[in-house]
């Protein structure tokens, strides 16, 4: 049974709302004040909260506010019920996170309507983006951080490319950011005569997309999977809670953010004043970091590294054709073994 906990100070409304609540198959608890509906909320942990705003001990905002620090309330969802529907009020419960308001006064048919709006949504949320949902959610307030995020990213349910399926495309609107599980991806950005250009190659534990975190209107470029890809994904509306109720993970996303504008940057330079020679070195020395210290070969089609590095598929076959004749690398197929990675990296300086 769906359990519902009402926190409200007039007694009247409070047993109008419960007695049509029960009439309609609810499990509910109720408050008669802010401090006693927190206690309760963390001992029942029920699926859906509704709360007055004005309030003796503690009030509404109050309320949301305490259990935004407890893992298991975090995620419940929270409607406001009040007289006071100024818009200062409303956006100032939105950014506490509450997920409806309620005005007083309100008839059965709107207060079950909101609650089950709410309920269906977050049934959707679960069924789609996983069974931890909840759980991700629970996270949110831990001390744990990046390193916590990515294990529950791993845990989520996935979702499976194969090579060159595409997972989304530039200009698609965004509905969040996608976890590499296993595999490789690559996003790309067509030039206006056709031709296309890698903005960038991303391995196991990285993180798609990073970008929408300061626009997240579409997405700049299409994604596409390198060879068969496992990943997680993490919608938005999750996204903006973890960044606006979690600094550390909002901080740690901005410097990878960061890092990745940083290392574009660089490779824009790199494009614009160095030779092939070393373009093409660089990239193969940055794609097998990429992968670990332990990585000796790379796997990447002629066009993929042409496409990484601005320059022709034909360049890059007698480069690579020049750094094997060197004792550099050695090839077979898209597979590239560098042989030297210490006159490979010198190159490229």
């Amino acid at each position: 049974m769906t359990k519902v906990l009402i926190i409200e100070d007039n007694d009247d409304i409070r047993e109008n709302i419960i007695e049509i609540l029960e009439l309609s198959g609810y499990d509910v608890h109720a408050a008669p004040n802010g401090r006693i509906g927190v206690e309760l909320a963390i001992k029942h942990v029920p699926d859906i909260i509704l709360c007055d705003i004005m309030m003796p001990e503690i009030d509404g905002y109050g309320v949301i506010d305490a259990l935004n620090k407890h893992p298991e309330t975090r995620a419940t969802p929270f409607i406001f019920l009040t007289a006071k529907a100024e818009r200062t009020d409303v956006r100032r419960g939105m950014e506490l996170g509450a997920d409806d308001y309620l005005t007083k006064p309100f008839d059965d048919t709107e207060l079950l309507r909101a609650i089950e709006s709410r309920l269906k949504k977050k049934e959707v949320q679960q069924l789609f983006y996983g069974k931890t949902a909840e759980k991700l959610d629970s996270i949110i307030s831990r001390k744990d951080g990046l390193e916590e995020l990515k294990k529950l990213m791993q845990e989520r349910d996935t979702r499976k490319f194969k090579k060159s399926q595409t997972i989304h495309h530039e200009g698609d609107r965004v509905i969040g950011i996608y976890f590499v599980i296993s595999g490789r991806v690559k996003t790309v950005q067509l030039t206006q005569d056709g031709r296309e250009l890698i903005t960038g190659m991303y391995a196991a534990n990285d993180y798609l997309d990073l970008n929408i975190i300061l626009s997240s209107d579409t997405y700049i470029d299409t994604a596409v999977a390198v060879e068969d890809t496992e990943l997680s994904f993490l919608p938005s509306e999750q996204l903006d809670k973890l960044l606006f109720l979690h600094p550390d993970i909002g901080a740690k996303f901005i410097r990878m953010l960061a890092n990745n504008i940083r290392d574009k940057e660089t490779r824009l330079l790199q494009i614009a004043y160095l030779s092939v020679r070393k373009r093409i070195a660089q990239s193969i020395i940055r794609l097998l970091d990429q992968q670990g210290e332990s990585a000796r070969s790379i796997k990447i089609s002629r066009d993929d590294l042409a496409a990484i590095c601005g320059t022709a598929p034909e360049t890059v076959s007698r480069t690579l054709t020049d750094f094997k004749e060197e004792g550099l690398i050695e090839k077979s197929g898209s597979t590239i073994q560098v042989l030297n990675y210490e006159k490979l990296n010198k190159l490229k300086n």
